[in-house]
C-alpha cells in the first residue's frame, strides 16, 4: 500500500513539474502580513505550565471570528487557561478576551463591558445564533467548566449555562473534559443543536509520570495513559433549554479521545453528518440517518490512514477542495504522521489522497492543531492552512526550532495536488511558535480571507491577507426563516461566467477548538460575474440567482 502511495506521489510530482515547465499551471500568489501590533490585539494564551506537565497545559486555546454586535465587522473572542492545578482564573491574565472590530484596522478589548471573561480552564469556542434572535451566542467547552453565553443584543452577554442544561455533566462520570464543540441542526427543525467533543479522564492528583526520572526531565504523557470519553449531543428544545440525546441518537456508545469536530452532508441525503477527530484512536464519522446516527468511519475509510494506522488527529475541516461537488476532509496530526487529506469519492467512501496530493510530504515535519480549507488567493480553488507547534516544550528533548514551528500554507494547484508556498507568503508565516488555535474570516472586508492564530504564552498573531487583488470574489451571508437563522448547513453552488463550478456550505465549526466566520466565501478568478448562485437551504428550499456581480457581500434571505 505504501509503495502504491509512493508511486502516486512521484507521478503527481512529475506531472506538476512538466505542467509548470510548459506554463500550464499558473499559480496566483498568496501573501499574509502580521498586523497584530498596530491592531491593538494583545491577547496571550496562558497555559500555566508546571513542572508536573499536566496534560491540559499543552492543548489550549481556541479562538472565534464572529460579528457579535451586528455592525458588519468581524470581532474576535479568545479562550484562555487558568491556574494549574487549581483550575481557576485567579487574575485578569487568565481572562478570556473579546475584541471589538473598530473598522479601521484596530480592535478594542470589551471583555468586561460585555461580561465574558469566562470561568475555569478554557479550551474551545463555538459561535452561532442558537435562539434565532438575530445575535450570535458563545458556547465555551472547557476542562472544569462549560459555559453558554447568550448574546442579549445590546453588546453584553449573560451566562445561561445551568438554565440551558449545558454544564457537561455526565450522569455517571461527572463533569467531562470538553475540548471542542459545534452548532448544527441535526434534525432540520430550524433550531441549532450542539455537539460537544470530550477528550479523556484526567485528574491533576493522578497525573502519570512520563519522561526520564534519572535524567531529570518530565514530558507530557502519551494519550494511551488516559481513558477515553463519549461525546455529547444536545437537542435544542426551542425555549432556551437543551436535552441530552446522546444515548438515543447513537452517539454515547462510542468512546473516543475527541479533539476536533466538523459537519457536512458528505452523502448528500439532506442532513448534516458529523466527523470527530480522535487522538490516537480511530476517528468517528457519524452518518445522520434522519436524526439517528450510525458510526461509519471504518467503512467510509476515514478512521485510519492509508497504512491502517491511527493518528494523533486534532483539527478538521470538511469542505470540497477539488470542485467536484463532494465534501472532503482535511485533518491535522503530529510530526511524522502527516496531515491526512481524504477525498470524497461518492457512494459513502473516501480515498486517502494524502500522498498523491503531496500534502503528506509537505506536512511530515509538523505537528498541526487548528486548520482550514479556504481560497486564500481567490482563484476559485480552496487552499489549506495549518497552525503548527510541537506538543512538548522541553528544550532538553527538542531544539527550539523543532518544538516551535512555523505554520503551513498549501496552495491548490487545481489538479488534485498542493504546493507548499509558506516560504513565499511573507515573514508573517515564518515565525516559529507553539501555535494552537486558528480561525478565519475577512476582518477588513476586502474580499480576502484573513486568519487569527493563538500561540502558547505569546501574543496571538493577526494575519491580514495581502495577496494581490487581481482575482474577483463573492461572499454570501445567509439568513434563514424556516431554516435556522444562521443558515448553518445550507449548501451553496456557484457557477462563474467561465463555467467554473464550486461548492461550499455554511458552518462555523472549523479546525481545532475554534470557530470561523459563517459567511460562505468563493474566489472567482478573473470572472467579474457569477452566472448562477444556487442555495439549498436545510429546510429543502432551493433558491437560485442569475448574473450576480462579483466583489461584494451578498446578504440573502431564505424565501418565506
Amino acid at each position: 500500500m505504501r509503495s502504491a502511495a509512493l508511486t502516486a506521489v512521484l507521478a503527481a510530482a512529475f506531472w506538476v513539474w512538466w505542467a509548470r515547465a510548459a506554463g500550464n499551471l499558473p499559480l496566483d500568489p498568496i501573501r499574509f502580513e502580521d498586523v497584530t501590533a498596530p491592531s491593538g490585539v494583545r491577547f496571550v494564551a496562558r497555559n500555566s505550565a508546571t513542572p508536573n506537565k499536566h496534560q491540559p497545559e499543552t492543548m489550549l486555546a481556541g479562538v472565534a471570528v464572529f460579528d457579535y454586535d451586528n455592525d458588519g465587522r468581524l470581532d474576535l473572542y479568545f479562550v484562555n487557561g487558568a491556574r494549574m492545578p487549581e483550575l481557576d482564573k485567579a487574575g485578569p491574565e487568565y481572562f478570556n478576551r473579546l475584541y471589538h472590530n473598530n473598522g479601521d484596522g484596530t480592535f478594542t478589548d470589551v471583555t468586561l463591558r460585555a461580561g465574558v471573561p469566562g470561568e475555569g480552564y478554557g479550551m474551545g469556542v463555538a459561535t452561532a445564533d442558537y435562539d434565532n434572535d438575530g445575535f450570535t451566542d458563545l458556547f465555551l467547552p472547557g476542562l472544569n467548566r462549560n459555559l453558554l453565553y447568550r448574546n442579549r443584543g445590546d453588546g453584553t452577554f449573560e451566562d445561561v449555562t445551568r438554565k440551558a442544561g449545558l454544564e457537561g455533566i455526565h450522569p455517571e462520570r461527572g463533569k467531562l473534559w470538553s475540548i471542542a464543540a459545534g452548532w448544527f441542526d441535526y434534525d432540520n427543525d430550524g433550531w441549532l443543536d450542539l455537539f460537544v467533543v470530550n477528550y479523556c479522564v484526567w485528574k491533576p492528583e493522578k497525573e502519570p509520570f512520563c519522561g526520564d526520572l534519572q535524567a531529570g526531565y518530565r514530558t507530557y504523557c502519551h494519550p494511551k495513559y488516559y481513558e477515553g470519553l463519549p461525546n455529547f449531543l444536545y437537542r435544542n428544545n426551542r425555549d432556551g433549554t437543551f436535552t441530552d440525546v446522546s444515548e438515543t441518537a447513537g452517539i454515547a456508545r462510542h468512546i473516543g479521545k475527541g479533539m476536533g469536530v466538523a459537519f457536512a452532508d458528505y452523502d448528500q441525503d439532506g442532513d448534516l453528518d458529523v466527523f470527530v477527530a480522535n487522538d490516537t484512536v480511530p476517528n468517528f464519522l457519524f452518518r445522520n440517518d434522519g436524526g439517528r446516527f450510525t458510526e461509519v468511519a471504518v467503512r467510509a475509510g476515514v478512521a485510519y490512514n492509508d497504512d491502517g494506522q491511527v493518528l494523533s488527529s486534532m483539527g478538521a475541516d470538511f469542505r470540497d477542495y477539488d470542485n467536484d461537488g463532494r465534501e472532503d476532509l482535511f485533518i491535522t496530526a503530529l510530526a511524522n504522521e502527516t496531515f491526512p487529506l481524504f477525498r470524497n469519492e461518492g457512494r459513502g467512501f473516501f480515498f486517502d489522497a494524502t500522498y498523491s496530493s503531496r500534502v503528506g510530504r509537505a506536512s511530515l515535519p509538523f505537528s498541526g492543531w487548528s486548520n482550514g480549507i479556504f481560497d486564500f488567493n481567490n482563484d476559485g480553488w480552496k487552499d489549506l492552512f495549518a497552525a503548527n507547534g510541537d506538543v512538548q516544550d522541553n528544550t532538553e528533548l527538542y531544539s527550539s526550532r523543532k518544538a516551535r514551528q512555523r505554520n503551513l500554507l498549501l496552495a491548490n494547484l487545481k489538479d488534485g495536488t498542493f504546493e507548499d508556498v509558506t516560504a513565499g507568503a511573507g515573514p508573517a508565516l515564518q515565525t516559529a511558535a507553539w501555535h494552537r488555535g486558528a480561525a478565519f474570516g475577512d476582518f477588513d472586508g476586502d474580499g480576502r480571507v484573513d486568519a487569527i492564530v493563538t500561540r502558547l504564552n505569546e501574543p496571538a498573531a493577526l494575519l491580514r491577507n495581502t495577496s494581490p487583488a487581481a482575482n474577483h470574489w463573492l461572499a454570501l451571508r445567509l439568513r434563514g426563516h424556516r431554516s435556522n437563522r444562521d443558515g448553518i448547513g445550507a449548501r451553496v453552488r456557484v457557477v462563474a461566467a467561465s463555467g467554473l463550478e464550486q461548492w461550499n456550505h455554511v458552518t462555523t465549526s472549523v479546525g481545532f477548538a475554534c470557530s470561523s466566520d459563517r459567511a460562505v466565501h468563493f474566489g472567482l478568478g478573473k470572472n467579474r460575474l457569477a452566472k448562477l448562485v444556487e442555495v439549498r437551504w436545510p429546510s429543502g428550499v432551493v433558491q437560485r440567482l442569475e448574473n450576480v456581480t462579483a466583489d461584494r457581500y451578498l446578504d440573502l434571505e431564505e424565501p418565506r
